[in-house]
């Protein structure tokens, strides 16, 4: 009798625990797609990348323009020509991948501008969702944008409304 009574006040205090705890859930993606600074920071990455990948596909155009010529003269020219301009095209490949890295690279200047346009706005955005959240009493607030970590969700806890709203962005 006395363990009966005992899971039964465990499962009455879990119970009530459970109901005080509130959940829900924000689309980051949805979020960010609806703010004209994210979108116009996409662009401005979007037009860089590009920009920087010509200039990058260029130089390995250049290489192989001179690569080309190398083979093709190769059997008509003397021995330390032939070096030099074997040296002229390894060096010019080594400073295209050199410079490839620097725009694309881990901490390449891409990723540097990236930090610089969409970080604030995240920025933004996380301490809307902490408003929004502290406001509401929610307990946890999933991001249903970052993976499949849901498998099932309520529109009616969908926050990314309120988020937008609360950044003023009306929808």
């Amino acid at each position: 009798m006395k363990k009966v009574f005992l899971l039964a006040a465990l499962v009455l205090f879990v119970s009530i625990g459970l109901q005080a705890q509130r959940f829900a859930y924000i689309d980051t993606e949805y979020i960010l797609d609806n703010i004209p600074e994210y979108q116009a920071a996409q662009r401005e990455l979007e037009e860089i990348s590009v920009t920087w990948q010509q200039e990058i596909e260029a130089k390995f155009s250049e290489i192989d323009r001179l690569y080309k010529e190398y083979q093709a003269e190769a059997v008509l020219l003397p021995d330390e020509i032939k070096r030099e301009r074997e040296d002229e095209i390894i060096a010019k490949e080594r400073d295209a991948k050199a410079l490839q890295m620097q725009r694309f690279g881990r901490d390449g200047d891409l990723y540097q501008k990236r930090e610089e346009l969409i970080s604030p706005i995240q920025d933004r955005v996380y301490e809307a969702v902490e408003e929004v959240a502290n406001r509401n009493n929610y307990a946890v607030i999933f991001d249903k944008a970052g993976g499949a970590t849901m498998i099932y969700t309520d529109v009616r806890y969908d926050l990314s409304d309120d988020v937008l709203q609360s950044m003023g962005y009306r929808r």
